[in-house]
């Protein structure tokens, strides 16, 4: 059995991220570095076509690639497969200097040979595309064709190809290294114009972001973690399961109006609710907007939802009736400014409703359960259900506490391409998301998309997008570290799953995409399996 072992990817473990694929892929080569001449951090803008609103899930789709891809294909390696055929009369002398948040300026200085050897080539093919009147093409001299084509779009043209000849041969020296889109020649083309001479030598800049390097804070740490996983107590299978049933009967109940009695427990009522701070200063009494609430339907049997001791306060409330009564915020509020704020509230009954269920016995379980013909029957199935769901739920918060714990053991340099394109990622997907739910216009399409939006996103995100890039990168030095692998057959079975996906919708696909994405899954969860393994993990409920 062939075994794939992967160590360079980043994974993408964020479990809210949908696998997107590209319609249409999208060339990231090093095709013209003359376009990329600036001195700050490119900043690509999410441009979708409004007017092609059936376009907007593929071009989002196609900014989405895996980071994994970003680090495995970068710049560096199609300009190096340019330098093999292109050989210069002159070695070129490279300068690599480190700088902060992972990248590399590499000083380039070309020898004289080579800027004469392409002003050479760059006459050569003007005096094949010009026509002058007395001359046949490729027999110029040089001096009529200077005067012809003017010097200045010659130095140009020979700056633009010394750049092109030599920038390969350049980042050479970070082939494996330097993430995709991420080169930058810093120095400004203007200046290299002014300083080319073709008797002495040319020098730029460049700057390349690098893959980061890992660096645990505690060596091999990772192999003795100590998680502690808090489960929510809903989620326990026995008490999800009477839930479930008890939700189930009421749903087959009819709502009556109450109209000779009180609110008591098992009604559900239609309030309005103020309230205002008490003070003995009558001018500082303030409203608490946060308990403001109109048309609020309050079920009596959820009351551990609401403030506690709320229920108590209103029971017997009549319809048309209000009742107002002093409260103190419990000092466990999860909203800190209330905490221990006495407050005054006031509640109006707006409409009062009893449930008419049926009685709870075997004649109703087809319809709290089809297919099911007794209450046991209901139970068991129901049951079953609801311990797959706590099992779920389990394994979920514990992969969350172990990645969690791990970006606390790792120091990351981050480099800001690897944090824009990680942002753009998730971007993408809550759009995504957004347009599966809501049939947004074009305004509002123009309104998300714009790099206002964009830019907003990645710096109010900031801090979960640097743990996703710190989880991501240290699962993937641990699947190095400790050998893990997956076999050839897991990662054909899942490719051809998600490409049933994808069919089974009707979306378009990239394989190759597919298949980078589903290596990072694979990846991920083979660690996740290796970690809890070793790890100590303890249970408790909150």
């Amino acid at each position: 059995m062939e075994v794939c072992v992967n160590s360079t990817k980043l994974l993408n473990l964020n479990q809210n991220t949908r696998l997107f694929v590209p319609g249409n892929s999208i060339s990231h080569s090093f095709k013209n570095p003359i376009l990329q001449f600036n001195n700050n951090v490119q900043k690509r803008p999410l441009n979708y076509p409004l007017n092609q609103r059936s376009c907007f899930s593929r071009q989002i789709r196609s900014l989405q690639r895996p980071i994994s891809s970003q680090i495995k294909a970068s710049p560096a390696s199609s300009a190096t497969s340019g330098a093999e055929t292109d050989k210069l009369p002159a070695d070129i002398m490279v300068t690599e200097t480190q700088e902060p948040n992972s990248r590399v300026r590499l000083s380039v200085e070309v020898p004289a040979a080579v800027g004469e050897d392409c002003y050479k080539r760059v006459l050569k093919e003007f005096m094949k595309q010009a026509k002058i009147p007395g001359f046949r093409p490729g027999k110029i001299p040089e001096s009529v064709l200077l005067n012809y084509v003017g010097e200045e779009s010659v130095q140009k043209a020979t700056v633009e190809s010394i750049l092109k000849r030599t920038l390969p041969h350049a980042m050479s020296t970070v082939t494996g290294r330097a993430l995709r889109d991420s080169v930058r020649i810093i120095t400004k083309f203007s200046d290299m114009e002014k300083s080319y001479s073709s008797l002495s030598s040319l020098s730029y800049d460049v700057i390349v972001d690098v893959a980061p390097e890992v660096k645990w804070i505690s060596e091999n740490g990772y192999k003795s973690m100590k998680i502690v996983v808090e489960i929510d107590h809903d989620i326990e299978a026995e008490k999800a399961c009477e839930q479930e049933i008890k939700r189930r009967h009421k749903s087959l109940g009819t709502l009556k109006i109450v109209t000779d009695r009180g609110l008591q427990v098992g009604d559900l009522a239609v309030l309005d609710i103020s309230a205002t701070t008490i003070d003995q200063d009558e001018s500082n009494v303030q409203k608490v907007p946060a308990a403001e609430s109109k048309g609020f339907q309050f079920d009596t049997e959820d009351d551990d939802k609401v403030l506690p001791g709320f229920l108590d306060s209103i029971i017997g409330i009549r319809q048309g009736e209000t009742k107002s009564f002093p409260y103190v915020f419990p000092e466990t509020w999860q909203q800190e400014n209330l905490r221990g704020v006495e407050a005054q509230f006031t509640v109006e009954c707006k409409e009062l409703f009893y449930r008419d269920l049926p009685e709870l016995n075997d004649s109703i379980a087809d319809k709290l359960f089809p297919g099911c013909t007794d209450l046991n029957q209901v139970k068991e199935s129901l049951l079953q259900k609801c311990q797959e769901m706590e099992q779920a739920a389990k394994d979920q918060a514990t992969d969350n506490a172990i990645l969690d714990q791990l970006c606390k053991m790792v120091e990351i340099d981050i480099p800001q391409s690897l944090f824009e394109e990680q942002g753009r990622q998730l971007y993408g997907a809550r759009l995504l998301e957004i347009q599966a739910n809501v049939k947004l216009n074009e305004q509002q399409l123009a309104t998300l998309s714009s790099p206002k939006a964009v830019n907003e996103f990645l710096e109010n995100q900031r801090e979960n997008i640097i743990n996703l890039i710190k989880q991501n990168l240290a699962v993937g030095d641990i699947f190095k570290r400790e050998n893990l692998q997956f076999s050839t057959e897991e990662l054909v079975k899942e490719v051809q799953n998600s490409v049933a996906e994808f069919k089974r919708h009707k979306q378009e696909y990239d394989e190759e995409r597919v298949r980078e994405q589903v290596q990072d899954v694979l990846e991920g969860a083979k660690v996740l399996e290796w970690l809890k393994e070793h790890a100590d993990i303890q249970y408790v409920t909150r």
